[in-house]
């Protein structure tokens, strides 16, 4: 015990969550079990700390409709004002809103600004969403030859969906011996959406492996679940 009656601190003790880690882990705790509206409330009740991470989980409550009435527009805001302080999912999230012209007005340009920055916060996913832009060639500064080095840098930086579109690109190749490791990463690290697109990718290849990935895509496929 220390002079005041406490315990003194356990030096090797991890430290404890704050209020909004606490808050932000109980919301997604209540999402992952379906109870959505208590999930609503907590991310409600964090994000009043102007904390960007509350601020971005209140976004996507209104972008998905979690116990609240589903509102893109109220998420462009909550995201905006996340990202002004540079937090990288946020920066993304608000992107991918311009892309689809939910809550926005559709501004592929603005969308491609934001995934840079995304991607220098840090977000692999948003690697992958240029390489999407630039095979797409969405944009005049984004060039097709460009998407295979973003595939590969969301690749390994470990986004399920730059090693699909890493593996996709071999394949299309004819290199099926270098997206086999790929496709076995996606099949590690992926979720409901990513199987499926697993499995439509190489239903009707003749390959033997290319088969047994088809059939463990298929295998674990679930009913789609967010993956942020």
């Amino acid at each position: 015990m220390n002079e005041c009656g406490q315990a003194a601190p356990n030096r090797h003790a991890r430290p404890m969550p704050g209020v909004v880690e606490t808050q932000l882990m109980l919301g997604q705790i209540h999402l992952d079990q379906g109870r959505k509206e208590d999930a609503f409330l907590m991310f409600e009740a964090a994000a009043r700390s102007g904390d960007p991470r509350a601020v971005n989980m209140l976004g996507r409550a209104y972008e998905r409709g979690w116990g609240t009435t589903r509102n893109p527009a109220a998420a462009a805001l909550l995201y905006t004002h996340a990202a002004d302080s540079g937090y990288g999912w946020a920066l993304f999230n608000l992107a991918d809103l311009y892309l689809a012209g939910q809550g926005v007005r559709a501004d592929p340009g603005r969308a491609h600004v934001l995934y840079v920055a995304a991607s220098r916060a840090g977000v692999a996913k948003a690697l992958n969403m240029l390489g999407v832009m630039a095979e797409q060639r969405m944009v005049p500064a984004a060039q097709p030859a460009s998407a295979p080095m973003f595939f590969h840098a969301a690749a390994m930086a470990g986004d399920c969906w730059g090693c699909v579109n890493l593996a996709r690109l071999h394949l299309a190749a004819g290199q099926t011996a270098q997206a086999m490791p790929w496709l076995r990463k996606a099949l590690e690290y992926g979720f409901g959406d990513v199987f499926a697109a697993i499995a439509t990718l190489v239903a009707a290849r003749p390959e033997p492996l290319l088969r047994a990935v088809a059939q463990e895509a298929t295998r674990r496929i679930m009913p789609p679940a967010d993956d942020r």
